[in-house]
């Protein structure tokens, strides 16, 4: 079973600009990528045969030719080619999700992915252990058991920046309830439950609502009224104004 769990992360300024980078290197990667296989489809789009064979550049074929994505994580590289690979193949699956879209610096989520492989990604003493970068301090808030399969490193449009651990754990075992029942929610009853042994019963309705708007009816709604002590007269709509003048003050 895996499960995603999200914490906050609280990186220094050199982390900050490492982040920055993987998150425009990986945008990067997607829209080169997207841009090659875009030319290619338009090219042989009339001929399906060619098409399935013309096979588009790799991520990695891209490193040589633009030096600054060896600075980052390869793994960021290699999940956004995953992505695009998977939203050009929903394309052919189904023509009506459209054909994949461009990323945007301003408009597209700022985050990439990767991987834990032998260990590279954990927690220690409040911080996590990335690959290429070392420990950032982390806010967990909430402790978890299970093997680390990967992280999504995500900055939000205020500057705060998290990251969504997925984690394979043991799928806890099903165990049957010890007893039932069965409840069905009415009107004229509030509820009527049957339990596992066949006894039903039926639960009235106390009507709350309806017996507070009759209490409400019967009540005076008091606009005005004249101090017994002193015989000031007061009128409750101008001493509300009063109070809300003090506490402008």
């Amino acid at each position: 079973m895996l499960k995603a769990y999200q914490f906050r992360l609280y990186p220094n300024r050199e982390q900050k600009i490492y982040f920055a980078n993987c998150f425009g290197s990986a945008r990067f990667i997607f829209n080169q990528m997207l841009a090659d296989r875009k030319e290619i489809y338009e090219t042989y789009k009339n001929d399906k045969e060619l098409l399935r064979s013309i096979k588009p550049r790799t991520y990695t074929s891209f490193k040589e030719e633009f030096p600054f994505l060896k600075e980052v994580d390869n793994l960021a590289l290699a999940n956004a080619s995953q992505n695009l690979n998977n939203a050009y193949k929903n394309f052919f699956r189904d023509k009506s999700v459209g054909f994949p879209k461009f990323k945007s610096k301003h408009k597209s989520k700022a985050s990439y992915t990767t991987n834990n492989q032998g260990g590279n990604i954990r927690i220690e003493n409040g911080k996590i252990k990335l690959p290429k970068i070392g420990f950032v301090t982390i806010k967990q808030h909430r402790d978890f058991d299970g093997l680390i399969k990967s992280c999504t490193v995500s900055m939000n449009k205020t500057g705060n920046y998290f990251i969504s651990i997925l984690v394979e754990q043991e799928t806890p075992e099903w165990l049957p309830a010890e007893h039932k029942i069965g409840i069905d929610l009415g009107l004229s009853d509030f509820a009527v439950t049957t339990n596992d042994a066949g006894e039903s019963v039926k639960h009235a309705n106390p009507k709350w609502l309806h017996q507070s708007e009759k209490k409400i009816k019967k009540a005076p709604h008091i606009r005005d009224w004249t101090c017994p002590a002193c015989g000031t007269f007061h009128d409750r709509d101008i001493n509300a104004s009063k109070n809300l003048l003090a506490l402008a003050k």
